[in-house]
């Protein structure tokens, strides 16, 4: 991991940060490919984002980034308002990227930012995102969008040692 890319095949996941192509999710990188893998998500991802954003990727999104912007206002609240960040971006464009654990990410300090998240906001965040989920899912249109939010429920409920990355293609 490195703070910038060290060549070609490197990509760069949500903490801003570039990983070789080895640990690229779904395998390795072909040499060449670009810093996000083997290519960009494919028409249905864009096409499932469009829809996601104009019926409530906007709204989460928001919602997050003005809680964000509210524990930022604290000094001891920064960690958690930028996992709320975190979370805006991934709530606001979610088809088409995964959700990793970062490698080392497992610390003391992780775990208790995960135990305090846990408690104080991502138990709330599952739910809403659960029966949100549920009753996208009742209609045939909204199932894709469901399932998108069943997708957020596990970085919200432990967002703290979680990076999010493109997918590769199949």
């Amino acid at each position: 991991m490195s703070n910038v890319s060290q060549g070609p095949g490197w990509w760069q996941a949500s903490d801003d940060r570039w990983y070789p192509p080895e640990a690229q999710p779904g395998g390795s990188t072909p040499a060449g490919a670009g810093p996000y893998g083997r290519g960009a998500p494919g028409a249905g991802s864009l096409l499932l984002n469009i829809i996601w954003l104009v019926l409530s990727g906007f709204w989460l999104a928001l919602v997050y980034s003005v809680v964000g912007f509210a524990l930022c206002c604290t000094l001891i609240g920064i960690p958690f308002g930028l996992q709320c960040f975190k979370l805006a971006r991934f709530a606001f464009w979610p088809f088409g990227r995964v959700v990793m654990t970062r490698s080392g990410g497992d610390t003391g300090l992780t775990f208790l930012g995960n135990v305090v998240w846990f408690v104080l906001v991502g138990l709330w965040m599952a739910i809403a995102h659960l029966f949100t989920g549920v009753a996208l899912c009742l209609t045939v249109i909204g199932i894709p969008l469901g399932l998108g939010n069943f997708k957020l429920i596990p970085m919200v409920l432990f967002p703290f040692g979680k990076v999010i990355v493109p997918r590769a293609p199949i």
